[in-house]
Order: structure tokens, then C-alpha cells, then sequence
């Protein structure tokens, strides 16, 4: 289909380093939160911020999460506070939270309308979380959302993990964020594990969810922005570019600006 793209790595680093520094020293806030869920993006973002020098507190959100979940984040967090004396780090169990809020509502409809609705509870209760540490240190929330999550296929949740200040790596394809990933040494753990929201209690994987892999998605959604259709292709290809498709427009409300109902003047006299 399409070619990749190879990074300069060490100069995008520096550049996203450079960026996220000047942004919160002209912002006036002293540094940022992270949440660090295990997976490869949300390492990657949280080592960026803490290369810039500015505090960086990094925290941990399970709620009923899986241990290699658990184990990969602990991992990371405990290299990156090796290593910055800038990082620093919390631990914020949401999963009786989570439980009291299931207990409050109702969940009347099918099986896996209610296990979404409560997957995107969860990513709201992270980013409440997230923002509560933000006000109380005056610092940014930074996403971790990646180019093909982000503006792609939508695969984040409105108001959950799409609630941030910065995103520092929303303009990398997530086989960038890889490459940025291996120049920082990111844990073997992380760079080797199936890539996950985390957001239903178990190990499924992003993949499983989306129906093809982030590597087939980026290929299709480059080829949709050079004007290519689904006709152009053929068999897998083609299967993967009508996944590509399906998704970006189902989920398009979460990347367009929100819409506002714009009264006419002449109803304003």
C-alpha cells in the first residue's frame, strides 16, 4: 500500500521535549501528571516530560486491572524514578470507586452495550483523577494518545483519556511512538506486550477490539489521506481499509471540535 515513514529520532525527542517544556513554563504550571497504564505510549509520554527537568508525578489508576498491567507499570515507574529525581509517583486504587459507581446505576441493556459504557466510565474516572492530582501540584495532564488513536479510528474515550492539557504524541503513528520508544529504553516488557486499553479487566487486546493491527491501520489510514478508497484494494487490504473507514466516521464526533448551534442575528434583535 503506503511506505512508513523512519523518524530522526533523536531530534523529534528533542523537539516534543522542547515543546512540552516551553509550553508549561509559558502556561506558568510546574510540570505534569501522567497516568502510566503499563502500554508503551503512556512510557513514552511520561519519560518525555520527565526529560524536560519540570516535576513529574506519575500515577497509577487499576481498577480491577490485570497484574501484567500492574507489574509493566510498577516497572516503568520505578526505572524512570531511577533515573529523573524530578519524577515522582502515586498510586490511586479506583477500583472501590468503580465498584460503588456500578452499584448506583442502572445497566438494563444488552451485555456489551453495559461492559462499554463501563469501559468509558473507567477512562473518566482515570481522568478525574488525573486532573484532581493536576490542581492540587499546578500541573498539566498529559495524553498519550497516538496519531492513528487520536485522529484515526477514534480509539479513545471522550472525556476519559481524550480529557487532556497536552498531547505531546498525538502527531506519531504508533509505530513512531515504537521507534522513540527503543531510543529511550522503554522496558522490554512494554516494548513486547500487545498493546491494550486496559479498560475491561482482562488482557484483551487493542487489536482484538479493532479488528486489525495498529501496523495494517496506519498503512490505510495514510492511504486515506492521499485520497485513496476502498475499491483500490483487494482482500486483506481491503478488509482492513473498510475497518479504517467504518471506524474514523462512526468516530469522528470525538476529533471534530464540539458543535455549537449558532443563533442567527436577526433572532438576536
Amino acid at each position: 500500500m503506503v511506505k512508513k515513514t523512519t523518524l530522526r529520532v533523536p531530534e523529534v525527542t528533542s523537539h516534543i521535549v522542547n515543546w512540552l517544556k516551553e509550553y508549561a513554563l509559558n502556561a506558568k504550571v510546574k510540570g505534569f501528571v501522567v497516568g502510566i497504564s503499563g502500554g508503551v505510549d503512556s512510557a513514552v509520554t511520561s519519560t518525555m516530560c520527565a526529560e524536560t527537568g519540570l516535576p513529574t508525578l506519575c500515577v497509577e489508576m487499576p481498577i480491577h486491572q490485570a497484574a501484567s498491567h500492574v507489574s509493566r507499570a510498577r516497572e516503568h515507574i520505578a526505572a524512570l524514578k531511577q533515573k529523573y529525581s524530578n519524577v515522582t509517583s502515586d498510586v490511586a486504587d479506583l477500583t472501590p470507586v468503580f465498584d460503588s459507581f456500578k452499584e448506583q446505576v442502572r445497566a438494563d441493556a444488552d451485555q456489551a452495550t453495559v461492559n462499554m459504557a463501563f469501559a468509558n466510565a473507567r477512562a473518566r474516572l482515570r481522568m478525574t483523577t488525573l486532573y484532581y492530582y493536576a490542581g492540587l501540584d499546578n500541573l498539566l495532564v498529559a495524553g498519550t494518545g497516538n496519531k492513528i488513536e487520536d485522529f484515526g479510528v477514534g480509539f479513545f474515550t471522550k472525556y476519559g483519556d481524550g480529557g487532556v492539557d497536552v498531547s505531546p504524541i498525538a502527531d506519531l503513528m504508533k509505530s513512531e511512538v515504537y521507534q522513540l520508544a527503543a531510543y529511550l529504553k522503554i522496558p522490554e516488557s512494554i516494548l513486547f506486550a500487545k498493546p491494550t486499553d486496559g479498560l475491561f479487566g482482562d488482557d484483551r487486546s487493542d487489536e482484538d477490539q479493532l479488528g486489525a493491527s495498529y501496523d495494517e491501520l496506519e498503512v490505510a489510514m495514510t492511504a486515506s489521506e492521499l485520497g485513496r478508497t476502498a475499491a483500490d484494494f483487494s482482500g486483506r487490504e481491503k478488509e482492513v481499509f473498510e475497518i479504517y473507514t467504518r471506524l474514523n466516521t462512526r468516530n469522528r464526533h470525538k476529533m471534530d471540535p464540539i458543535p455549537v448551534c449558532i443563533i442567527p442575528e436577526e433572532l438576536k434583535k
